[in-house]
Formats: structure tokens, C-alpha cells, sequence
């Protein structure tokens, strides 16, 4: 590519093109693990460990958004980050999606004390979803911000783990994966907001490739989870001491 065109601002519709083509090329649906699940190939064991274990990565998203909400710089921007916080941690009114996971933890078997302590979380969980809320804490606000752009490609995921699940699962129903319904609406709320900040914010070249690398780490610790829920729990199944054993507890 010829220094020019590299050192080119896109026009928004160009870096939203390279943003799409990154989830299409990277997004967890494409995953195995994924397809197993939604396609009624895992064990209802295997369906706990997935919900146990996604259950850090739900409950540490108001934590991250925490940490990015005190760095916005205007009352327009933090009352429109503070929405996910409560949609999330809901309002005392209403629960909100971690609340909603447990629901769904609980409906798979799982007690929600051993959910709700961790024990039974795989480490490559934990680092991934902690590398996350660090990217979060200490880059840039426009990277941050661009982090959350997986939301662009979730409604599709959505709804067909959705209807995957309830077409293959005896052990499931409609109440069980209540916390899913909600983000069929909220997940393109908050990427219109995201993808109208980035395009506006990112006002260099170089810039632009940072919001692209941002999406680019996020869809990889996304996959980083799943590459170590098929290790530990389809194959070759090797779960790593401390870890969730189903039938155990």
C-alpha cells in the first residue's frame, strides 16, 4: 500500500467498513465451542461451565464501565455511559444483566455462591477478562470506547444462541435466558453512541488503526475464553486444577 493511502483518513463509512470486516472475520460466533453450543452438541455440563465462566466476563463489564465513565469529560457523555452501568447493575427497580446471568446460572444448576465466588473459574478466564477492564482503565478513552464495538455483531449471536438453545436443550427455556431479550435492544443503543463517538473522535490516520486495534484485541480475548472452555471441557478435556468439574459440586 502506497505511504499515502496508509497515512489517509478514512471517511466514516470507510472505518466502519474495516470495523465490520474485523467482526466478520473475528467474532466468537465463528468459534467451536460456539457452534457446539448452539447448535445442541454440549453436555449440560459443558453449558454450566460456559454459563460459570461468562458469568466473570458479565460481572466484570460495570467495573470497566465504571472506570471509563470517570474519565469522560462532559455531563452529555457520562449520563449516556451511566446507562450501561444500569443496565447491568440495574437501578434498584429493575434487575439488570449480571442479576439476569445469575438467573440463568441458577436455572442450569449452579448454587449462586459457587457462582458468585469464582472458585470454579478457569485462569484464562480470569486473565482475559481482567486484560480487559486493565485495556479499559489504562488506554486511551478512544480506545476504550472501541473496545465495546463487539456490540455491533451480539444481536445476531444472540438470537441464534437463543433460538439454538431452546430448539436443543430439554434443561432450558425461555425464563432461563431472560438475560438475552433485553440486549436485542440495548446492544444497538449503545453502538450507535460508541460508533458516533469513534468516527468523531478518531480525527488522525493513525488514531483510526488504534480504534481497529482496539476491536481487534477485544474480539481476541473474546475467543481467548472459549479457546479455553474447549480445552478444558470438550478437547481434549482437561479442566485445570480448582476449575468446575461438572457433577461437582
Amino acid at each position: 500500500m502506497p505511504q499515502d493511502e496508509k497515512d489517509r483518513l478514512l471517511a466514516p463509512e470507510e472505518l466502519e467498513a474495516q470495523l465490520r470486516a474485523i467482526g466478520a472475520e473475528r467474532y466468537h460466533n465463528l468459534h467451536p465451542f460456539h457452534r457446539l453450543l448452539h447448535g445442541g452438541k454440549l453436555t449440560k455440563g459443558q453449558v454450566q461451565a460456559w454459563a460459570l465462566n461468562r458469568y466473570y466476563y458479565q460481572a466484570s463489564i460495570p467495573a470497566k464501565d465504571a472506570s471509563l465513565l470517570a474519565r469522560l469529560p462532559t455531563t452529555a457523555l457520562r449520563r449516556e455511559w451511566r446507562r450501561r452501568l444500569e443496565d447491568h447493575d440495574g437501578d434498584g427497580s429493575k434487575p439488570g444483566g449480571v442479576e439476569r446471568w445469575l438467573v440463568l446460572t441458577r436455572g442450569l444448576g449452579l448454587e449462586d455462591g459457587y457462582v458468585t465466588s469464582l472458585q470454579g473459574l478457569l485462569p484464562a478466564t480470569r486473565f482475559a477478562v481482567d486484560a480487559y477492564v486493565h485495556f479499559v482503565r489504562e488506554r486511551s478513552l478512544l480506545e476504550a470506547v472501541a473496545s465495546s464495538l463487539t456490540e455491533m455483531f451480539s444481536p445476531a449471536i444472540i438470537s441464534e444462541r437463543v433460538s439454538g438453545m431452546l430448539r436443543a436443550y430439554d434443561f432450558v427455556d425461555e425464563a432461563t435466558l431472560a438475560y438475552f431479550t433485553p440486549r436485542l435492544t440495548q446492544a444497538p443503543q449503545d453502538v450507535a453512541f460508541a460508533l458516533d463517538y469513534v468516527t468523531r473522535e478518531a480525527r488522525s490516520r493513525a488514531q483510526q488503526e488504534q480504534v481497529l486495534a482496539a476491536l481487534r484485541f477485544k474480539c481476541d480475548l473474546l475467543w481467548a475464553q472459549l479457546d479455553a472452555l474447549h480445552h478444558a471441557y470438550v478437547s481434549p478435556g482437561l479442566p485445570p486444577p480448582g476449575a468446575f468439574v461438572p457433577g461437582i459440586p
